[in-house]
């Protein structure tokens, strides 16, 4: 097998890997490009297992970019969300490979919670299923050390609800009174498809208007959307965002956001707004 053809089968791991821990497709793709051309420099002869090899690669320089990104982000205006990965027909390949709910942008946002070594060393073991002698020697660290970090990044990142947990139909179709109760401009209508404990995040990145905090008032939400009409002309459109059934909002045709969303299967209990037209670029392309 070509050092090309070993590459390739492992590409969409490597940048699995890599969109988790940084957010952002380009810099995950540039992860993912430097890796390969190591990779082409390196002396593979007599290499045990070569994805053994790139995932080590991947992970610390994914490690090293969050770290330069956290500081970046300190500067950045409001809450930060990834860049949304955004399928429009959910029955592609490429769609059904990424439904998986350690994608899903509530995961990613509580991902947030971590430093870097620590979300590797957690990704790796808890969404990639490496055994922590893998893990130890991908991180440059002690089995005992990288136990350690899982073990307390689990106390702080609590698994959303999954489609596993509920059929992704269910999902949908509390999606679609969602948008059909926000669509009557009654405020009570929206307000019985939310939940008590509920938040909503939203990344207008400084470009945008938003709230800068997190938002827990199920009446303020049901408000929000209940007069987005005022704004000019609303549709929403079901797309996969994150692997998980979401929306894609326009007002008066232009594209205004990619939502994702939790739900218990009866009431939505999360919902995550991408405002940010810098990570909605990519979006329709």
């Amino acid at each position: 097998m070509t050092d090309e053809i070993t590459f390739a089968a492992h590409r969409a791991r490597l940048f699995a890997i890599a969109y988790r821990m940084l957010g952002v497709r380009a810099d995950a793709e540039d992860v993912v490009q430097d890796a390969w051309l190591r990779w082409q420099g390196a002396d593979t002869r007599g290499l045990q297992s070569a994805e053994a090899w790139l995932v080590t690669v991947v992970t610390r320089l994914s490690i090293d970019r969050l770290r330069a990104a956290i500081a970046e982000r300190e500067a950045y205006e409001g809450l930060w969300l990834p860049e949304p990965l955004v399928a429009v027909d959910e029955e592609t390949p490429e769609a059904q490979a990424e439904r998986a709910s350690d994608l899903s942008l509530a995961y990613m946002w509580m991902l947030q919670r971590l430093g870097p070594e620590e979300r590797a060393a957690f990704l790796l073991r808890q969404v990639f299923d490496y055994d922590y002698a893998d893990v130890a020697q991908q991180l440059g660290k002690s089995e005992a050390a990288c136990r350690q970090m899982v073990s307390r990044a689990g106390e702080r990142v609590q698994k959303p609800q999954s489609r596993f947990d509920i059929p992704p139909e269910t999902h949908r179709q509390l999606l679609q009174r969602f948008v059909q109760a926000a669509a009557t401009g009654e405020k009570a209508a929206v307000r019985a498809l939310l939940a008590e404990d509920l938040e909503l995040v939203g990344d207008g990145g400084g470009k945008v208007k938003s709230f800068g905090i997190v938002i827990t008032d199920p009446d303020k939400i049901a408000a929000l959307y209940a007069g987005m009409h005022k704004l000019g002309a609303v549709e929403y459109r079901p797309a996969l965002v994150n692997g998980e059934p979401g929306l894609l909002r326009f007002i008066d045709g232009q594209l205004e956001s990619a939502q994702g969303f939790l739900s218990d299967g009866q009431r939505i209990t999360g919902i995550y707004v991408v405002r940010n037209p810098d990570k909605l670029a990519g979006v329709l392309r």
